[in-house]
Parts: structure tokens; sequence; C-alpha cells
């Protein structure tokens, strides 16, 4: 909630500041036609984003600036406005506590600081019409300004935009006002239609990527069977490839072979290894007996000869075995070339086919599974789409009997704010698209059948919320906008406000000019309203009426200084002597009319006993 607004420079103020503490209770500003009542008004506009005129800004001065010190609740728990409990507590800020939940949060990201529990929103503007706006003391663009700061403050004036105009405002304002009915059936909408929105595109992306999936599985299908009919073996490339380059010398091979084997062991006389070991062992172990290191080495020698023996039966055996054989050289080059044909296809190397040709059976699986899935998800968007239907109709049920509580709630208001033959209406209404049929695989979100309708659907329902009001009796009932006055627009959203007090999230409101062309015992209950919707809120009022005025929980006044400007003593919080005084002067229009401060009295008096 706003703590307190200063404002210096603006229009004929020159600078004041407006101190509202921190919980709900309803504040009244009085003065005199010209002292700058709706300035306050202004000022919260232009905290809230709005249009930045040079022309505000106070004769003499290079700029008008505006600050709001607002109350930030940072200890709470944010809940969806659709299922917070309607109860609220009015002596902590009521409804108003979950829109300032998150607000820390946001200043933070903004750049913002939050100080004492405090954030401090400003706008500046200069008199050549450039505007600045800070949040936390960190410059901001008007936008983020207008973002934080219109969930704290619903404002309704004859020049303003006001919150319930919008179409999600008053749909979202009828589902916090139907309460735990709507809010569970609600709940259960979101769910199904999320779960369908999820399941409608899987759908559409699974068929529209069937042609390329087909694509893909008939490529992979024939190159496994390329694959299949080579049937490589792992390690085989490297295999084969030593088999070719032993064939293809295979003569020259066996001629190294032999000449190796006669070398060792000679069949022609000619000196061999084994031979002139013998000797040399010979020669060692004759001397054995002299000198034992010459018969270690006599040992070594004839170990010698041993390997020297096998290595010649083995060098034969080698020999023997290298036969040339040009069929099988022809056989082994054409499967290399077929292992060939399988790496520069598919992979690098044998064992890196091996393993494409195993991912791609997997996949092929997967592939060959893709009508199955189309037929499993429209099975499940049919299912869905049809209990989707029948949670619209539960939802729209209860949005419809929570619409004619509404209705008649507000309605029964306007009697008491002197528009006995006003109505409102709280119209709930589907969209229906004619021509529609069964959905398409790949359009998501198409209409949904209910019943022998195809309506639209959002992830808020079925229902298009729409308030309209009858001025008169017989009167055609109208949108908000159209249907009524600035004056009697004002009424609908006090009555409005009253019946929403304890769903709305908002914390602050301000009316102006709420009681154009109301007087009497009008007047009387415009106030009573007021000060009932300020049991949960912090309710700001400009009035010009004393029965209004007197219901209030601060009086501030508005007083011009003798050069015809708005000092920083300007806005003054009255006493009781102090008020009854200024309710005298708004009854009869002097300052010591001893009736008039009789009336006063008893307009305060009523008021305290009505509260």
């Amino acid at each position: 909630m706003f703590e307190e607004i200063r404002i210096t420079g603006l229009g004929v103020i020159d600078a004041s500041t407006l101190e509202l503490g921190s919980g709900p209770g309803l504040t009244v500003i009085t003065g005199e036609t010209g002292a700058g009542k709706t300035m306050v008004v202004t000022a919260l506009g232009l905290l809230l984003g709005g249009r930045a005129d040079s022309g505000a800004v106070r004769s003499g001065r290079r700029s008008a600036r505006v600050e709001g010190l607002v109350r930030v609740t940072t200890d709470a728990t944010t809940t969806d406005a659709t299922t917070t409990d309607a109860t609220t507590d009015a002596g902590t800020g009521g409804a108003g506590h979950e829109a300032t939940a998150g607000l820390a949060a946001e200043v933070d990201e903004a750049g913002g600081e939050v100080e004492d529990g405090t954030v401090l929103l400003a706008r500046t503007i200069s008199a050549e019409g450039r505007s600045r706006a800070f949040v936390g003391g960190a410059s901001v663009p008007a936008a983020v300004l207008a973002r934080l700061a219109e969930p704290l403050v619903a404002v309704h004036g004859q020049s303003d935009q006001h919150r319930l105009l919008r179409a999600s405002a008053q749909r979202e304002a009828l589902d916090r006002f139907g309460g735990a009915e709507v809010a569970a059936a609600l709940a259960r909408w979101r769910t199904l239609h999320a779960e369908l929105s999820t399941t409608e595109r899987s759908l559409a992306e699974v068929v529209g990527t069937a042609r390329e999936r087909s694509r893909e599985a008939e490529l992979l299908r024939a190159g496994l069977t390329e694959i299949e009919a080579v049937d490589p073996s792992p390690g085989e490339d490297d295999a084969l490839a030593a088999e070719e380059a032993r064939l293809g010398h295979a003569e020259e091979l066996r001629t190294a072979a032999e000449r190796a084997r006669e070398a060792l062991s000679s069949d022609s006389g000619a000196p061999d290894a084994l031979a002139t070991s013998a000797t040399a062992r010979s020669e060692l172990a004759g001397v054995r007996d002299h000198d034992a290191e010459a018969g270690e080495l006599a040992d070594r020698a004839a170990e010698v000869g041993y390997l020297l023996t096998d290595l010649a039966a083995d060098v034969a055996s080698y020999a023997d075995r290298l036969d040339v054989d040009p069929a099988r050289l022809a056989a082994v080059s054409d499967r290399r070339a077929a292992l060939s044909a399988l790496t520069r296809k598919y992979a690098d190397t044998l064992d890196e086919v091996l393993a494409w040709a195993q991912g791609a059976s997997v996949r092929l699986l997967e592939l060959d599974g893709t009508d199955d899935e189309i037929e499993r998800l429209r099975a499940e968007r049919d299912r869905l789409r049809a209990e989707l239907a029948d949670a619209g109709v539960a939802l729209s049920e209860a949005r419809t009997a929570a619409a004619g509580r509404l209705s008649a709630q507000v309605s029964d208001e306007l009697t008491l704010l002197a528009m006995p033959h006003a109505s409102v209406e709280v119209a709930v209404r589907q969209h229906e698209v004619t021509g529609a049929g069964e959905p398409e695989d790949t359009v998501p979100g198409a209409p949904l059948r209910v019943g022998e309708r195809w309506l639209q659907h959002t992830a808020t329902g079925l229902d298009e919320v729409e308030l309209l009001l009858a001025a008169n009796v017989g009167a055609a009932a109208r949108p908000l906008h159209k249907g009524a006055s600035g004056g009697e627009l004002s009424r609908v959203m006090l009555a409005l406000e009253v019946s929403l007090a304890e769903t709305s999230p908002v914390p602050t409101f301000v009316f102006d000019e709420v009681d154009a062309g109301v007087g009497g015992r009008a007047a009387v209950e415009v106030g009573r309203r007021l000060a009932r919707l300020a049991r949960t809120a912090q309710v700001l009022v400009v009035t010009h009426l004393p029965q209004v005025a007197a219901y209030a929980d601060r009086h501030v006044v508005v007083e011009k200084s003798s050069d015809g400007s708005v000092t920083t003593s300007g806005l003054t919080v009255l006493d009781e002597g102090d008020r009854e005084r200024e309710l005298s002067r708004m009854l009869a229009g002097v300052d010591d009319s001893s009736s008039a401060l009789a009336h006063a009295r008893e307009l305060l008096e009523t008021a305290r006993s009505a509260v």
C-alpha cells in the first residue's frame, strides 16, 4: 500500500506530501474548487505510467516530480488469484497483500532497492516534455514503472482507464468472486487444457514429419540391407589387408625364407649357423675340465643350437606355406573392395560401420512405430477433448451461477447509490465457430465440440465475460464504457469494487467524482459504501460532498495560499475540531455558520454509528 505521496511542481501544487498510513482506511480529500484536489489523482496517474503532459508542470518550474512510497510485503507466499482464500485480514492489508507480495523481487530485477520494507516509485516531467521514471532509485522505462505500479492501484475517475473495463480483468474478477467452486473448475480446466495442448503439438509434429520419417526409414533400410549383404566382421579389414600384402609378395617371401633356412641349416655342405654353433660348443666343451667358465659358455652354445634348430624348422615350414594363389589374391582384393564401399558410405572404419548399423536398427524400429504413435496420440487427443468439453461446461455453469449473484449484488448497490433504475448484468458467453468440424492432426487449438456446438477455447475456459449496464428500466444492457456517463460509471465502479472487495487483489482504490450528480441520502450511501470498501483496502476519495467526507478515517484538506499556490503545508490532515469546521464549510459555503456546524457534528455522529 502507498504510505505517502509527494508532489512537487505539479499544476497548482508547489510542494506537498500526502500521508496515507500503511493499512486499510478511508482518506478523503476536500477543498475549494481549483485548490488542486484532482492533482493527487493526476499524480497517481503519472506513477501508473500515464501520459506525461508538460502542460501539467507548474508555471515557473523547470520540472514536476511525483513520488509514491509503497510498503512492500516480502514474507508472503503469492498465490494464483483464482485460488486465493476470500477471507482477508483488515489489519494487515487484506486482499492487497497479494499485490505487493512479489513487488520486492520485481524491484530487484529492475535494478532498484527496497529499503526498510518500502520502495520509492517516482516520475518526473520537464517543462520541455521529457519524462523519466524511477523504481527504488533506479532509472527505468515508464512502461516498467507502469507494470510494477498498475497492480497496486485502481483509479476510478471520469477521465481514467478503469481496471474493470478490460475483458480479462472482468473475467478474473468474476472468477475470484465465484470462490472455491469456480477455482476448482478452473484448475481442472487448466490442467486438461495444458495436457491437450501438449498432445496436439506432439501429434502435429509427428504427422507433419511423417514424410520425412518415411524417407529416413527408406534410407536406413537400404543401408542396413547393403551392410547385411556384405556381412562384415569386426577387424576383418585389417586382417584382409595383411593377407593381401602377403599374397601379393608370396614368391619374394618364399625365396627369402629358403635362403634363410639354408643359412641356418644347409644341405649342400656349405657353412651354416647350426654347424658353426655346434663347432663352438664342441671346442668349449673340450676344455670344460680346465675352467668352469668355459663349461658355462659351452652350455650357452648348446642352447643357441637348440634355438637355431627350432628356427630352421619354423622357417622351412613358413617357406612351404608360401604358395602363389592368384585366385585367393583376387578374392581378397574383391572382399576388401566391398568393405571399402561400406566405409566410404557409412563411416571411416569398419568398426564404425558396424556401430552405425546397430544404431540404424534401433532408429528404424522407432520410425516403423510412427503409425502406432500417431494412433496413440489421436486417441489421447480425442479423450482429452471430451474431458475438456465436460470441464468447460462445469466451469461455465459455475461462472454463470457466480455471475447471477454478482449481478444482483451490484444492482442492489446501485439502488443505494442513487441509480435505482439501473442494473448490471455479468454476461457469460461462448464464441461459437460456424462451419467447424473434427480437428485436423496438424492444427492444434481447433474449436472444441460441446454438445452440438463448436466453441473457441483458451487457457481460461470457453467463456467470454462482459459486464453490461442498463442505466434505466427497459434500456438495453450495454458494455460499461458505453452504457454510463462519467459520474454514473464511477458509481458503478464503486458498486463493483464494494461487491468484489473481499476477493480483490488491489490494495489501493482511488475515486474521483464518484459522488457526481448525487446528494442527500444517496450521498450518505456513497460514503457508507466507501467506508465498507475501506475495511479491507486503502481508499482515497476526492469529494465535494460532506456526507461522503464524514465517513473518512483520515480527512485531508487542500488549501490555497494567498498567492494562489499550494505550499508544503497546503495538504493538511484535520483533527476532530477542524473536520467539523471543514464539513460545515462544505455544507454552508461559509466558515462560521452555527447551524452548519451542528449539521456537521450530526453527520460525523451518523457516520460513526453506521461504521
